[in-house]
């Protein structure tokens, strides 16, 4: 089996004690690529550089909206710069977040939309992250999706998907891809699998979230790359398919979003 995880922070500090140890795993699990999103451009830089040093991993460079207020005058022309790097293939992670409410409303906005404009011209997906901010970002991303001029391709994944099914539906005739991580092992996620066995396989992405979001029976403990498996089992249990069913669509949901071979 072929797994991605399509959104790990490899590079926060809760790896830097057995980092290598952690892409072992990963790799004896199945995993064959992970994509890691930036929050702000120290980050992303950061990313870039963890990336380079290892043929699995890939990058997204973004500013995440908890970060927005680090938005300056040179942040899109960093960005710009970054977005060229052959590892990064995406984006991400930005979006709206009025849950933290770290910045206003207004300035996760014109930092959303500026990152988009951004990802229309260089033609790569995005990576976003809503947070009690639905309507707004579907909004958005609905304006945005009209003017991209290669509008055949995937646009990008919502990730760590949470919402209703309407909005699913929705991002879906978008042409986005749905991320979907480790509460939907949980017991209580009853709303998220139902909308699981109605979605089609071919707009759903595997994550980790790592280290947040660790899927049970583990939950409690630092989320790893490798438990993005659990996440995988847990879809095919809900579809009632073969697992490698499920890692065989998604990991080619992934390369069809990212572009790589």
């Amino acid at each position: 089996m072929a797994l991605v995880d399509t959104h790990c922070h490899l590079d926060f500090n809760a790896f830097d004690s057995d980092r290598m140890e952690v892409l072992q795993r990963a790799q004896q699990a199945g995993l064959e690529k992970i994509v890691n999103p930036g929050i702000d451009i120290d980050n992303c830089q950061a990313i870039i550089r963890l990336c380079e040093e290892h043929s699995e991993l890939y990058a997204a460079v973004g500013i995440h909206p908890n970060s927005a207020l680090t938005w300056n005058q040179q942040t899109l022309s960093s960005l710009r710069e970054l977005a060229h790097h052959p590892k990064v293939v995406a984006i991400g992670e930005i979006g709206l977040d009025f849950y933290r409410d770290r910045a206003s409303k207004d300035v996760q906005v014109r930092v959303f939309r500026e990152q988009l404009e951004l990802a229309g011209e260089m033609g790569l997906p995005v990576i976003v992250h809503s947070r009690q901010a639905e309507p707004e970002t579907i909004d958005i991303l609905t304006e945005w999706v009209t003017q991209r001029t290669n509008a055949s391709s995937l646009a990008g994944v919502l990730h760590s998907y949470g919402g209703d099914e309407a909005t699913a539906q929705r991002a879906i005739t978008l042409n986005l891809l749905l991320g979907i991580t480790g509460p939907v092992t949980f017991r209580n996620a009853t709303q998220l699998q139902r909308l699981l066995v109605n979605l089609p396989l071919t707009s759903i992405l595997v994550e980790t979230d790592a280290p947040f979001l660790t899927p049970h029976p583990h939950r409690g403990e630092r989320n790893e790359p490798a438990y993005v498996r659990l996440v995988a089992e847990k879809i095919a249990g809900l579809k009632n398919q073969p697992i490698e069913q499920i890692t065989n669509i998604t990991t080619a949901n992934a390369k069809r979003l990212f572009h790589w071979s």
